[in-house]
């Protein structure tokens, strides 16, 4: 029978993706959340998944130790261990997953795998324990652009995702396009700052249609086209500034516009906003701007908790084991998305 209390210790771990991450709870405070991220990625414009995975194999001893050193304990006091599932790389996945196993096997303790995107849906609880059910939840990352209404911490159903690309991924194709730097988000968030946001009429597809749908797609192309038909040369500094802002104007003004009238629609009082993406400047600020207004709460993560990190997966972890959830140590990974499971 799982005893795991609100007092346990509680040891996560996150690697489906370039980020080797452990982090430990004692109870409900947040002891550690430990990060190696793989920089090397940026030379070849993008993940390599057989290079994530080995750089996983030899940094998730270290992190692990260095995780249980800053909360000051032992791996003996550990209660229970959570690690991502899925979605993610499926090498980078195993690397985690079989580390947490061994570790859960080796202790005697329970295990609970968990999804990452669930991590980033309950990320915000980390730091705001006053989040209110039923609330809303936008998820934008390189990987995944959803909306989701979270009913409980077991209950939650995707109410709009992109078709195509991801808000990130649109981000990361706009920068190469325009030869700047992977990741993209970064790059592009920098240089809008010096830029007029209102100097290129990028299209906001999808924005008035009533279902809760994104697509990015389109924008690239649309930036294709401009640089290539309107451009006689190679963007100069102040151009580049303006697409930059302009594009990403485009890209926010339908993450925000979407968001805000699916909280209406659904009566959703607070909004979370977690992923990669939700470190990007211009989203905060035009979220914290338009939820002004209509009197609603939003929630976005401390930077360190918008990317992936073992925190926001031992946030749910802790979670699904109050409420007597574990896994068997057979569980297998997975590299899908939530839509068809939950939607």
């Amino acid at each position: 029978m799982l005893s795991f209390t609100n007092t346990s210790t509680l040891l996560a771990i996150e690697s489906s993706c370039d980020e080797t991450s452990a982090a430990v709870y004692i109870g409900e405070e947040l002891k550690s959340n430990v990060i190696s991220s793989q920089m090397f990625h940026t030379k070849f414009g993008g993940i390599v998944p057989e290079l994530a995975s080995r750089a996983h194999v030899q940094h998730i001893t270290a992190v692990v130790r260095e995780a249980l050193h800053e909360a000051g304990i032992g791996m003996e006091r550990v209660d229970a261990v959570a690690v991502t599932q899925s979605p993610g790389l499926a090498g980078s996945l195993v690397v985690g997953t079989n580390f947490a196993k061994g570790l859960a096997l080796r202790y005697s303790v329970p295990i609970v795998a968990v999804n990452h995107i669930e991590g980033h849906i309950y990320s915000a609880f980390i730091e705001h324990k006053e989040i209110a059910f039923p609330f809303l939840a936008l998820i934008v990352s390189g990987g995944h652009t959803s909306l989701f209404l979270v009913e409980s911490f077991e209950r939650y159903a995707v109410i709009g995702s992109t078709r195509d690309d991801a808000a990130g991924e649109a981000f990361d194709k706009i920068a190469k396009l325009l030869g700047l730097g992977y990741p993209g988000g970064i790059h592009i968030d920098r240089l809008a700052k010096e830029g007029n946001a209102e100097a290129i009429a990028f299209p906001r597809s999808m924005m008035r249609e009533e279902n809760f749908d994104f697509s990015f797609s389109g924008l690239k192309t649309a930036v294709r086209t401009y640089c290539q038909k309107t451009l006689a040369a190679p963007p100069n500094d102040e151009q580049l500034r303006d697409i930059c802002a302009s594009a990403q104007e485009a890209i926010v003004d339908v993450l925000v516009y979407k968001t805000l009238r699916a909280a209406h629609q659904y009566g959703a009082q607070d909004i979370v906003v977690a992923g990669g993406v939700a470190a990007n400047s211009r989203l905060r600020t035009k979220l914290h701007r338009a939820v002004e207004e209509p009197k609603k709460r939003i929630f976005i993560p401390a930077m360190s908790y918008c990317t992936d990190n073992a925190a926001m997966i031992g946030c749910i972890g802790r979670e699904k084991l109050l409420r007597g959830v574990s896994s068997p140590l057979t569980f297998t990974i997975g590299v899908g998305s939530l839509r068809a499971k939950y939607r």
